[in-house]
């Protein structure tokens, strides 16, 4: 019987390149025996806390050394890791681990008295790191380290019994718990390392991609510890700081969204040195072909783009060297992945479009989700006849290249961070002064997309000044969604447009607005 284990892969790199550093944090640098052996250390730290194979345990960690020892201590233990996205509120954190059924949260640093908040309304226990003295009742993770010993090794599990669940929003309802299995994510490790950005021991990668985003987990830390890579984390993404722990640790691979090339390319201009790249990979949302060319001019890299959701490892698609890159696309399916169009109108059954067709991106293969969290009839309808429908549009030439059209969906993509209005919707149909709330997303030079609210006021708020009632929305806002999804422009309407069944028309509200 066959037996597979994420964990592996920092296991057997801590075999094979003991010595060397597998991440660099703040003038530390810290050896992959050293890594693996924390590891763990902290996986009997979490034994001793009653966690076992198949339990959750829920990561509220920044990108720092103690995100890959949970990550791959948890997994040692044949447990499941549920990563929490470090801008949730508590009531958002409160639903993770309660969705997720998680037995323990570990919050590390800055995001401890947001965790602490969160696990006390859940009812779960919390561990901490990184805080200079224990709070009261909530231990630290570095006094119990210190009296006990490391497990001997990982324990292997089955291919498809689940690694980790990311959390991922749908256009309706709450978040959705996407189930990866250890197949799903090695395999998606392994080649975006062999195929898609050929990492070797020496490369060095800069991990400013958030690590609990299934991006960075499986492209930078996943497939950069599988080939033996140097991380150099960074717990922010700012351009000049990038630039100067790229010159300082030799980085030679970036992966990044947009906004952060654009953030680079930023502080080029004001003056900062470029680092000479090997490579380059962007994700998340498209990249202007003009924003390709001036990098490739700076860093001597080329970008390649590539393509994937949560709820399929991440990566489906990658301009790959074996294809040749065509700079606008997300390039050619990845080894042992389809990626084909289907018609969007069609529900109930997956009927393919020829080539060159615009219709919905739908994939199938060894990267895609065992499912949704105890969520039977949300799967059945995103996987229809061995297909997942992504919910976007796309196109699929001649020559086998994916190009991503738009978005079936009405999400908002953010900065690389997903959005969906309908959360931001109930969260601000709470606000006293909103009758009525439509949120879209509207073209922004930063960030891709900018979260917009279109409000219908109440009567007594109407008879306010409209700044003072923006600003007062904006700022209940950012109490009430996480960071990344608050609106930061309101506009107000006396009334919506509204279809013949009396929905909003979303995007008569997009051409209204994307033209001030």
């Amino acid at each position: 019987m066959s037996t597979l284990s994420l964990a592996s892969l920092l296991a057997e790199s801590a075999l094979r390149h003991p010595d060397r550093t597998a991440v660099v944090f703040s003038g530390q640098q810290i050896s992959y025996q050293r890594l693996w052996e924390d590891s763990r250390r902290y996986a009997a730290v979490l034994r001793d806390r009653g966690i076992g194979a198949g339990d959750r345990v829920a990561l509220l960690v920044p990108n720092v050394p103690d995100f890959p020892r949970f990550y791959y201590g948890t997994l040692a233990l044949g447990a499941v890791v549920v990563p929490v996205h470090s801008l949730l509120t508590p009531d958002e954190i409160v639903y993770v681990l309660e969705d997720s059924g998680a037995k323990l949260l570990v919050a590390s640093g800055p995001l401890v008295e947001t965790g602490s908040k969160g696990a006390e309304l859940a009812g779960v226990p919390m561990l901490t790191s990184l805080l200079p003295e224990a709070l009261p009742g909530i231990q630290r993770v570095e006094d119990l380290a210190a009296g006990v010993a490391p497990i001997d090794t990982y324990r292997s599990r089955q291919p498809d019994d689940d690694a980790v669940i990311l959390y991922t929003s749908g256009t309706t309802g709450q978040p959705k718990g996407a189930v990866l299995s250890h197949f799903n994510l090695v395999m998606n490790a392994m080649l975006a390392r062999m195929d898609v950005i050929h990492l070797g021991p020496d490369d060095v990668v800069l991990g400013c991609l958030p690590l609990f985003h299934s991006f960075g987990q499986s492209c930078a830390m996943n497939a950069g510890f599988a080939a033996g890579a140097s991380l150099v984390l960074m717990p922010r993404f700012d351009g000049a700081q990038a630039l100067e722990l790229m010159q300082t640790n030799g980085v030679t691979v970036f992966m990044g969204v947009p906004t952060m090339y654009l953030g680079l390319l930023d502080a080029l201009a004001k003056g900062a040195a470029p680092s000479p790249l090997r490579i380059a990979a962007s994700g998340g949302a498209p990249i202007p072909v003009a924003v390709i060319e001036k990098f490739k001019q700076a860093f001597g890299a080329d970008i390649y783009e590539g393509y994937g959701l949560s709820e399929t490892s991440p990566v489906a698609t990658f301009n790959q060297e074996v294809f040749g890159r065509k700079p606008g696309s997300v390039g050619h399916p990845i080894w042992g992945v389809d990626v084909e169009i289907a018609r969007a109108e069609i529900e109930d059954r997956v009927e393919l479009l020829p080539r060159g067709e615009i219709g919905e991106i739908v994939i199938r293969g060894h990267n895609v989700m065992k499912g949704y969290l105890g969520r039977p009839e949300a799967t059945a309808a995103a996987i229809v006849d061995g297909w997942f429908r992504s919910g976007d549009l796309g196109t699929k030439d001649a020559e086998g290249f994916v190009t991503i059209v738009d978005r079936k969906k009405d999400m908002v993509l953010r900065g690389g961070f997903n959005v969906y209005p309908r959360e931001v919707e109930e969260a601000l149909a709470r606000h006293p002064a909103i009758a009525q709330v439509a949120v879209i997303g509207l073209p922004d030079a930063t960030h891709g997309e900018e979260v917009c609210a279109v409000v219908k006021l109440t009567d007594e708020a109407a008879a306010r000044p409209a700044t003072e009632v923006a600003d007062d929305i904006v700022a209940w806002s950012k109490q009430h969604v996480g960071r990344h999804k608050y609106p930061r422009l309101i506009k107000i309407v006396d009334e919506f447009p509204l279809g013949p069944s009396g929905k909003v028309l979303k995007r008569e509200l997009v051409s209204r607005y994307r033209h001030p």
